[in-house]
């Protein structure tokens, strides 16, 4: 590789000092290098950023959140994304910034390989209109919206009814979405490159609901159901924690395996459970 986009959360490497260390060891090494800085996780709309369409490789400097967003910028371009840790946990992420040199010196060596990601499409129909369609790396989550009251929900899959839940909300996670926001919520860990979804309630207000596990071919709806005595409920969906849109009862969000896909470049030879233990032992 030798064209490569940078993109930076401004809040995660506040004083710039990794931009540069990255910008420099490139430029010096003959490589292109431009560079976008801005706070990405707190968009909620695409910020149409002006990739070279010559691009190699885009490195996100930053975390999970900031990775998340920007695999929805470059959804429609199909280069190739690293990310250089300066989160938490970063399951997402490649690269930790103390070996950051020797990072950039595998890519311009070509020393990589390249996975493809699975990514979920969700369409909300609210108030009877059906609205454009958006994908999502990690997760579609539905939640409910500022009061504390338990919220009812319909799920059907491929047409039929499979559970009707409560509680404070449900979400449809991906392999590369199961370590996030399905974790926390007591869902299982998927390989990243299996090809399913995740069917996980937040918070059920019973003892027997579990995660389902779906085929990557199977249509899930989720239609928001009345409260109690007919009260007209409003609830939040989330598109990987960053697009939202107001939901009321009678709404629903169509849910399926989108025909896009994030590629995520891999530096380490380590395997998927060698580095979920080195993430889940700090």
């Amino acid at each position: 590789m030798e064209k490569f986009f940078v993109i930076t959360n401004a809040n995660k490497d506040t004083d710039l000092k990794v931009t540069e260390r990255i910008q420099n060891y490139l430029t010096s090494h003959n490589a292109r290098c431009q560079v976008f800085v801005d706070n990405l996780c707190e968009q909620e709309n695409e910020s149409h950023l002006d990739i070279p369409k010559d691009t190699q490789c885009i490195l996100v400097l930053g975390g999970d959140g900031t990775m998340l967003q920007a695999a929805r910028e470059n959804l429609n371009t199909d280069i190739s994304m690293i990310g250089i840790n300066m989160g938490t946990k970063g399951y997402l992420t490649e690269i930790e910034v103390g070996s950051l040199e020797d990072a950039l010196e595998s890519l311009l060596k070509d020393e990589y390989h390249i996975e493809s990601r699975m990514m979920l499409n969700g369409v909300i129909h609210k108030s009877g209109e059906k609205m454009p369609p958006m994908c999502a790396l990690n997760e579609i989550s539905i939640t409910r919206k500022g009061s504390l009251a338990v919220i009812h929900y319909n799920v059907y899959v491929n047409g039929k009814l499979l559970k009707v839940y409560s509680g404070d909300g449900i979400m449809v996670s991906t392999p590369t979405g199961s370590t996030g926001y399905n974790l926390s919520a007591g869902g299982p860990i998927a390989t990243p490159q299996a090809e399913l979804m995740l069917l996980t309630p937040i918070c059920p207000h019973t003892f027997n609901t579990r995660t389902v596990i779906l085929s990557p071919l199977d249509v899930v709806e989720i239609e928001i159901a009345h409260g109690r005595d007919g009260q007209v409920q409003e609830v939040e969906v989330n598109f990987d924690g960053n697009y939202k849109e107001i939901l009321y009862s009678n709404d629903k969000v169509i849910i399926q395996k989108s025909s896009a896909t994030t590629k995520i470049v891999k530096l380490s030879e380590a395997g998927f459970l060698e580095v979920l233990h080195s993430k889940m032992r700090d």
